[in-house]
């Protein structure tokens, strides 16, 4: 692959580093009991997110799922937010109220984050619809994991997006896991970008672990959507290091092996991008351990402001369960 641009490079490697390392706060939290609410983590996954959500503006759009803490991060929500959120405290960007499986900034173009497998790709297929109709050159993003695909939802708005020619990147993590269930038990085959033949738009295969990769080649499917040119379906191949929710690695459950685990913790993107940086520009540790300090700082941050949040009060219980 050709050599990526020094700064385009670096600049994903920050956005990843910000995501893990937020991740691995959440781990060391969690197990105090403060934080209430279900966490999926995406470890393992971070060079889909910074890869694709690098090429969007502002005003494009993404809509995510429950392990969306790090498309979040990448498309500009603040960290503290989403921490506060978390926390359940009132500061948070959804008032305390949805937890990790609901985050929202649509500041920042975050239309929002679903627990419903498969319920973000409608709503972004209809973000996209509107940009159309309204006669906007942005994009929508929609990142759901290869359990969605066996949703009707799934098929139902590739095959309208394709009709209208809309604006969208549909964007399928494949871990290979639903839950407990491997790809291999659920689906006929584990090409999920071969799907799109049958709706006549493209389907893009990616390694998910190759941030320059991921770059590559959603550059392009925006860059077609904004051209009018219709949706694409971009698989990033990749796989979550810890369980389908919790902290916890979940290798000795007798899904997975812990052999399958640790081949694939050998194929780290932060790593990955590493020696990148190292072979390509003589980038040294040093530099490394700065940029993880800058972020280590923003997470500490965030961490105390959530702390230092006020709950929702009790007679607020009832408020925003209905538009005004």
């Amino acid at each position: 692959m050709d050599t990526m641009d020094k700064s385009i490079l670096l600049k994903l490697y920050r956005s990843m580093v910000r995501v893990r390392l937020f991740e691995e706060k959440i781990i060391e939290c969690y197990p105090k009991q403060e934080i209430k609410c279900p966490v999926h983590l995406c470890i393992g996954q971070e060079a889909i997110a910074a890869g694709v959500i690098a090429h969007l503006k502002k005003e494009d759009v993404v809509v995510s799922n429950h392990r969306g803490h790090g498309h979040c991060i990448a498309k500009g929500m603040p960290i503290k937010l989403i921490m506060a959120e978390l926390y359940g405290k009132e500061s948070g960007c959804s008032l305390g109220r949805g937890g990790s499986m609901h985050l929202v900034d649509t500041e920042n173009g975050i239309l929002g984050t679903t627990a419903i497998v498969g319920g973000c790709i409608p709503i972004a297929t209809g973000s996209a619809l509107s940009f159309k109709y309204l006669n906007k050159n942005n994009v929508s993003v929609c990142f759901f994991g290869d359990g969605a695909v066996e949703e009707g939802v799934f098929h139902e708005s590739l095959m309208f997006a394709s009709l209208h020619k809309l604006p969208i990147l549909y964007v399928c993590e494949n871990n290979y896991y639903a839950t407990h269930s491997p790809i291999s038990s659920r689906q006929p085959h584990e090409n999920i970008y071969k799907y799109a033949e049958a709706y006549e738009i493209p389907g893009v295969c990616a390694d998910g672990n190759d941030v320059q990769e991921v770059y590559n080649k959603s550059r392009n499917a925006i860059k077609r959507a904004k051209n009018g040119k219709g949706p694409t379906l971009l698989e990033a191949k990749t796989y979550r290091w810890k369980t389908h929710v919790g902290p916890e690695e979940d290798k000795d459950f007798g899904f997975r092996t812990t052999k399958e685990l640790e081949l694939w913790k050998k194929r780290c993107p932060i790593k990955k991008t590493e020696k990148k940086l190292i072979d390509e520009f003589n980038f040294e540790r040093k530099e490394f351990d700065l940029i993880k300090e800058e972020a280590v700082k923003e997470i500490d941050k965030a961490l105390e402001y959530a702390l230092g949040s006020s709950f929702p009060k009790k007679e607020s219980i009832c408020d925003f369960v209905y538009a005004e």
